[in-house]
């Protein structure tokens, strides 16, 4: 099963619950309930009988708290899974944050220069790399490249990568530790490699010195076991984040939710 939270109307969220053999078809909602409160949400699920609840053998989720505390109340026997996604999510984050310190770092030394030259009477022109980007174009127009591996990067990409590499090894220091992570997720399909795998990371981010990515270290330990607990199955919470989006598409089709009785009702005809 999975578990995630959506937004149907206005913003407001609802917690939701799937079975992912149901595939988003009839049968994928266990149960749909308003907020992500973990208390409102328990009592709800614990009206389904405990039996039921005992068959559970493993839930998808991300890192939220209040999610961890349903699954463990609600469906005690089952295998917490912690999305993979969500994991390098955090990873990636982290090396945007380190890109935008750059950025501001070098917007101020680019207004201080421009102030100046207008003190002086002089033209002020910024340096200009090869690809055509000045030092802020090129702190901006690299936000994509750093979400995606490599191999994925277009020629004018990876032209710019190199440049940006060049320029800020630090950059290019945090891009590989998330990097790292994904090859860890993406190449081992062994609990105990992986676990061998893991540590060895944990002490990469030890001596690059990234208080971006410390936090992320802590993070992963603080739920170490339903991370590693990804490489008994290698399950994900994509079925579920699916389901959303097919719930957005539904949303979309009768041009927003009006009445959202009737619209939870429509959703439980069709896909409970």
């Amino acid at each position: 099963m999975g578990i995630d939270e959506t937004a149907l109307s206005n913003g407001e969220l609802y917690t939701l619950v799937t079975n992912k053999s149901a595939k988003g078809r009839k049968g994928t909602i266990v149960a749909i309930m308003k907020g992500t409160k973990s208390e409102d949400v328990i009592s709800v699920l614990n009206k389904i009988p405990k039996d039921k609840r005992e068959v559970v053998q493993e839930v998808t989720l991300d890192m939220a708290a209040n999610m961890n505390l349903i699954v463990k109340r609600c469906f005690p026997k089952a295998r917490r899974v912690t999305d993979r996604f969500h994991v390098q999510k955090l990873a990636l984050e982290a090396v945007q944050s380190i890109r935008i310190k750059y950025r501001w770092m070098a917007i101020e030394e680019d207004n201080i220069a421009l102030a100046n030259a207008k003190k002086t009477g002089e033209e002020y022109r910024p340096k200009v790399f090869s690809n055509g980007d000045t030092i802020r174009q090129l702190l901006a127009r690299s936000r994509h490249l750093l979400f995606k591996s490599e191999s994925r990067w277009t020629s004018s990409q990876l032209k710019r990568a190199k440049i940006l590499f060049s320029q800020f090894p630090e950059i290019e220091k945090a891009y590989k530790l998330a990097q790292s992570l994904s090859y860890i997720y993406e190449n081992n399909h062994d609990k105990r490699i992986a676990i061998v795998k893991l540590a060895k990371w944990y002490n990469q981010v030890e001596e690059a010195g990234f208080n971006e990515f410390n936090i992320v270290s802590k993070s992963i330990q603080l739920h170490y076991q339903s991370i590693v607990n990804f490489f008994d199955n290698r399950s994900t919470n994509a079925s579920a984040e699916s389901f959303n989006a097919k719930l957005k598409d539904f949303r979309r089709e009768f041009k927003g939710v009006r009445d959202v009785k009737f619209f939870l009702f429509r959703l439980t005809q069709i896909f409970a």
